[in-house]
């Protein structure tokens, strides 16, 4: 059974109704019940009892999201919360970074004798601990220079900036934050495809699967960079999707077709 996205919603937040002036129209968005007026929701289509949110001309009712608009604004909330949590943690790295560049020779010191400490097990097991690529890899840190450590740390901090002003702008489904989502992922695919030359992994896998993914959506389905119409098409799409111009656009539809006024 398929999921019905606009009464789902309209379950959670409620429902949204508008009351146009043109009294054609709004004859057919008005029922009247033993319990009051009602009018129907420009998101599920169903009615809901009680005074309307908004009125004016049909030209000026909300653009509510439904249908495959309200799907892909879910998806667009999911992207935008991968990418605020994946900026708090690289902002984290950034302030471990800084820190390490302050305390460097500290640090070395306590992985010195960290590295003493585990000697002995590692040697139980066979394992040789002073060639480890783990442990390379930290010696080779405590060899760079401080300045270099800072930049490591801007950048990084500049990363996250932009991860969190993509996530930010992706929950309000703005469409800037659409453009910059797609140019700033696919710029680091390349790196991503050289990680994996490198070593390969399943979380790297995933990884790219999924940014890929990301990229190909949001270009195709926001239509950006003039894909399938650009944003003439997209807005096109996005006006049609609303309720009130679907009734309009019918010409006749009695007020009762959906069934009985449901309560809001």
């Amino acid at each position: 059974m398929a999921l019905d996205w606009d009464r789902r919603t309209c379950a959670r937040r409620g429902h949204i109704t508008y009351a146009p002036v043109e009294q054609e129209l709004r004859e057919r968005l008005h029922a009247v019940t033993a319990v009051g007026d009602a009018w129907r929701c420009l998101r599920c289509g169903d009615f809901a009892l009680g005074e309307p949110h908004g009125s004016g001309p049909a030209g000026e009712a909300p653009l509510v999201p439904r249908g495959k608009a309200l799907r892909d604004l879910f998806i667009l909330r999911f992207l935008a919360v991968e990418r605020a949590v994946r900026g708090v943690f690289i902002v984290l790295a950034a302030w471990a970074v800084w820190r390490f560049s302050n305390s460097r020779d500290a640090v070395h010191r306590l992985f010195d004798e960290d590295l003493t400490v585990l000697r002995p097990v590692a040697d139980h097991f066979h394992y040789d601990i002073d060639h480890s690529p783990v442990v390379d890899t930290i010696r080779k840190t405590f060899e760079y220079e401080h300045s270099t450590l800072l930049v490591v740390a801007g950048a990084l901090l500049v990363y996250a900036l932009v991860e969190i002003v993509e996530g930010v702008g992706l929950w309000m489904a703005r469409r800037w934050a659409e453009y910059l989502t797609v140019v700033a992922t696919a710029a680091f695919l390349p790196l991503e495809v050289y990680e994996l030359t490198e070593r390969v992994s399943w979380l790297k896998i995933a990884t790219l699967v999924v940014n890929v993914l990301a990229v190909l959506w949001i270009a195709l389905s926001k239509r950006l960079f003039g894909l399938r119409g650009g944003r003439a098409a997209f807005e096109a799409e996005r006006h049609s999707a609303s309720l009130l111009e679907v009734e309009e656009a019918a010409g006749t539809h009695p007020a009762g077709a959906s069934g009985g006024p449901a309560a809001g």
